[in-house]
């Protein structure tokens, strides 16, 4: 099993995804791990900016309605995710909003989460995935 731990930042667990630009080349982004985001079987993965769903490349798939800490309608797009230390390529759907959390790139939810095992793996200032 391939593991990838982050050290916390401003005391908050994160992950680091890669995206293939729509250009070519690839971009990474800093997400709160958050699995209180959404449910599991909930109509998101990810959260993040919807400048960057475009620049991703993501296909348009729809309008959803959210509640919670992002309440309204937005749009949800289709894009390709990677985390190649662990060897994870996938589509995921992501939730296009105009404002990310402060100090980060959006939210990985428990939609995303639960594709791994995760937690701290004995390290209280690491938030790690597992495959």
């Amino acid at each position: 099993m391939a593991r990838v731990p982050w050290s916390f930042l401003n005391d908050r667990p994160i992950i680091q995804i890669e995206f293939t630009l729509a250009q070519g080349g690839k971009a990474s982004r800093t997400l709160l791990a958050d699995t209180g985001a959404g449910t599991a079987k909930g109509p998101f993965e990810l959260i993040l900016e919807e400048h960057d769903c475009l620049l991703f490349g993501g296909s348009f798939a729809q309008t959803v309605k959210l509640s919670g800490a992002y309440a309204g309608s937005f749009p949800r797009y289709l894009l390709l995710a990677e985390i190649p230390v662990i060897q994870f390529s996938g589509d995921v759907f992501a939730i296009g909003v105009t404002a990310p959390p402060k100090g980060l790139d959006g939210i990985a939810g428990i939609r995303f989460l639960n594709r791994f095992t995760y937690g701290n793996f004995g390290n209280p200032t690491e938030f790690g995935l597992e495959t």
